[in-house]
C-alpha cells in the first residue's frame, strides 16, 4: 500500500519551494503525494489579480506538479493577501475535508514564523485541523521553509530545521526544472527565488548533515 502524503501549500509555488525535493525523491518511490493550493488571490484582492493572471498560474501550477510527480493536485478559492479577515474555522474546515478524503501518514505545512501572514494562518488552521482527537493514519507533520518568506520572519524567530531529506543532484535539478514552470514567479539571483538561490539552499542545508544536497524541515509531530 503507498504511503499517503498531504502538502498544504497557502499559494501555488509554496509546494516547490518548500517539499520539491521531497516531491521528486518519494515520487518515484511508494509514495502518493497529493498537494493542496488553499487560496486564490483574485477572491482577495480581485484589483491585483485578476482572473486571468489566476488561471495562468494554475496552469503553472499544474504544468510544474506534473514534472515533479505529484499524484494530485487540488484547488481552493480562499482570500489570499485577506486571509486575516476570513474565518479561521472555515479554513479549519477545509483543511479537515481533505484530511478525511485523502487520509495521509505525512502531511507538510508552512512554517509559523514566515512572514505572510497567510502562511502563519494556514498553519495555525493545520494544527487545530490535526489535533489528537480522532482516528486517522496520521504519522508525521513536518514544516517547511519558502524562500523569500522563511527568512523574512519575525522577533528573531528563525526556522531551526531538525530533519533533513537527503537529495540527489537529479531531485535538485527537478526542483528547480519545477519551480522554473512558474514563469510568472521567476526572479533572478540574488533574489531568492531564483534557480541559483534553490540549488545554494540545498547545498548550505546538505552541509548541515554532511551530504551535498538536502531540503530541510521541522518536525511539529512524530508518532512512531
Amino acid at each position: 500500500m503507498k504511503k499517503k502524503v498531504l502538502i498544504l501549500s497557502p499559494h501555488a509555488d509554496d509546494e516547490i519551494l518548500g517539499c520539491g525535493g521531497f516531491i521528486s525523491k518519494y515520487s518515484k518511490q511508494n509514495y502518493q503525494i497529493n498537494v493542496l493550493v488553499l487560496t486564490n488571490a483574485n477572491k482577495g484582492a480581485p484589483e491585483i489579480y485578476p482572473p486571468e493572471i489566476i488561471k495562468s498560474l494554475r496552469d503553472e501550477a499544474k504544468k510544474a506538479n506534473n514534472l515533479i510527480g505529484t499524484h494530485r493536485l487540488f484547488f481552493e478559492n480562499l482570500p489570499a493577501v485577506n486571509l486575516n479577515n476570513y474565518p479561521v474555522y472555515k479554513i479549519t474546515n477545509i483543511i479537515d475535508n481533505y484530511l478525511t478524503k485523502i487520509d495521509p501518514e505525512i502531511v507538510f505545512i508552512p512554517s509559523k514564523n514566515d512572514i505572510h501572514d497567510d502562511h502563519k494562518i494556514i498553519f495555525k488552521a493545520a494544527k487545530v485541523s490535526m489535533r489528537p482527537n480522532k482516528k486517522n493514519n496520521l504519522k508525521k507533520i513536518l514544516s517547511y521553509e519558502v524562500l523569500s518568506e522563511t527568512e523574512w520572519n519575525e522577533d528573531g524567530k528563525f526556522f531551526s530545521p531538525n530533519y533533513f531529506i537527503k537529495l540527489s543532484k537529479s531531485d535538485i535539478n527537478k526542483k528547480i526544472k519545477a519551480f522554473l514552470k512558474y514563469k510568472s514567479q521567476i526572479k533572478k539571483f540574488p533574489h531568492p527565488r531564483s534557480k541559483e538561490a534553490i540549488f545554494n539552499l540545498s547545498k548550505v542545508r546538505g552541509g548541515q548533515v554532511f551530504t551535498e544536497y538536502a531540503e530541510a524541515f521541522r518536525v511539529e509531530k512524530i508518532l512512531d
